[in-house]
C-alpha cells in the first residue's frame, strides 16, 4: 500500500517516487514524502519500515535507485556527497552522539561553524567574528547549557551530550535538521527538555524526527507519519494514528490493548 504525496509549493524537502534496493530487499518502495519549512514531523513504523534509510537518503549517505528529493525551490539532492547536502542546509543528529569529549562545550560549537578550516586545531585558533560568537552563546542558551561553555564536554551527561549535538547542527545554520531517537537512554527529566528543545528549534526551522517512544512523540504534538515496508502508510496527529486500524495491525498489534497502543 502506498500513499501518494503531492507536495505543495513552499516544501523544505519532496522525496519522489523514491525506491532504495539493498540486493533485492526494498528499504523505501517507491515512498512518497514532503514537508513544510518549519514544520516538526515526527516518523514512526515497525524495525525494517524504512525510518532510518529516509535520513541516510536525505543526507546523501545512501543514493537511491529511482526518484527525486528536492530540497528547497528547485535542489535534486540525487548523486550529492554528504559534506556538500550539508553545505546546503540540511543537518543530522544521530542516534549516538558524536562530540569532542576532551574539548569544553564551546569548542565543539565552535568546531561545527560553517566556515573553512584545515583541522581541528587550526578552526580553534581562529579567530571568531561578532556574529558567530553571538550565534555560540544563543545556542547554549537554546540546548539548555548556557553558562556551561567552558566545561569539558565528556563530563555531561547522556541527555546534556545529545543536546550539545543538537547544538552543533544548530551553529550550522542547518535549514532542515535530522534527528534519530534523540532521546533513547534519557530520563523523564531530560526527555521533557528534549522535547521543548526541538519545538524551540521547530521555530526557525524544519525538524524530522525518526521515534519509537510514543510518550515523547505524543509531547511533542506535531503531525506523525507511519512508515510501512518503505512507504507511507497514513499520516496525521498522534490520536489520528493510533486509531487507524492499519497501524494497529501492521505497527502496533491487532490483539493490543488500546492502553498497550497508547504507549507502545
Amino acid at each position: 500500500m502506498n500513499f501518494t504525496a503531492a507536495a505543495p509549493e513552499g516544501s523544505i524537502i519532496y522525496l519522489e517516487s523514491v525506491t532504495v534496493d539493498f540486493d533485492g530487499f526494498k528499504a523505501l518502495h517507491d515512498l512518497n514524502f514532503f514537508m513544510d519549512y518549519r514544520e516538526l514531523r515526527v516518523v514512526i513504523g515497525p524495525n525494517g519500515a524504512g525510518k532510518t534509510t529516509l535520513l541516510d537518503v536525505i543526507s546523501g549517505k545512501v543514493q537511491p535507485a529511482t526518484g527525486r528529493v528536492i530540497f528547497g525551490k528547485h535542489t535534486d539532492l540525487i548523486g550529492r556527497r554528504e559534506n556538500e547536502i550539508a553545505s546546503l542546509g540540511v543537518g543530522r543528529k544521530f542516534q549516538t552522539p558524536s562530540i569532542f569529549g576532551n574539548l569544553s562545550v564551546r569548542e565543539n560549537l565552535e568546531l561545527s561553524l560553517a566556515r573553512p578550516s584545515k583541522g581541528v586545531l587550526a578552526t580553534l585558533r581562529a579567530r571568531l567574528d561578532g556574529e558567530q560568537r553571538s550565534r555560540i552563546e544563543e545556542t547554549l542558551e537554546t540546548i539548555g547549557l548556557g553558562g556551561r561553555g567552558g566545561e569539558r564536554a565528556g563530563g555531561l551527561s547522556h541527555g546534556e551530550k545529545q543536546w550539545l549535538e543538537i547544538g552543533m547542527v544548530i551553529v550550522q545554520q542547518a535549514e532542515l535538521l535530522l534527528v534519530d531517537e534523540p532521546v533513547a537512554g534519557m530520563t523523564d527529566e531530560e526527555t521533557t527538555h528534549t522535547a521543548e528543545l526541538l519545538q524551540s528549534v521547530a521555530r526557525e526551522r524544519a525538524v524530522l524526527v525518526i521515534e519509537h517512544d510514543m510518550e515523547f512523540v505524543r509531547s511533542l504534538a506535531r503531525k506523525v507519519t507511519v512508515l510501512h515496508e518503505g512507504s507511507v502508510l497514513c499520516e496525521g496527529s498522534v490520536d489520528e494514528v493510533q486509531r487507524d486500524e492499519r497501524v494497529r495491525e501492521v505497527y502496533l498489534g491487532r490483539n493490543r490493548s488500546r492502553t498497550e497502543v497508547a504507549h507502545a
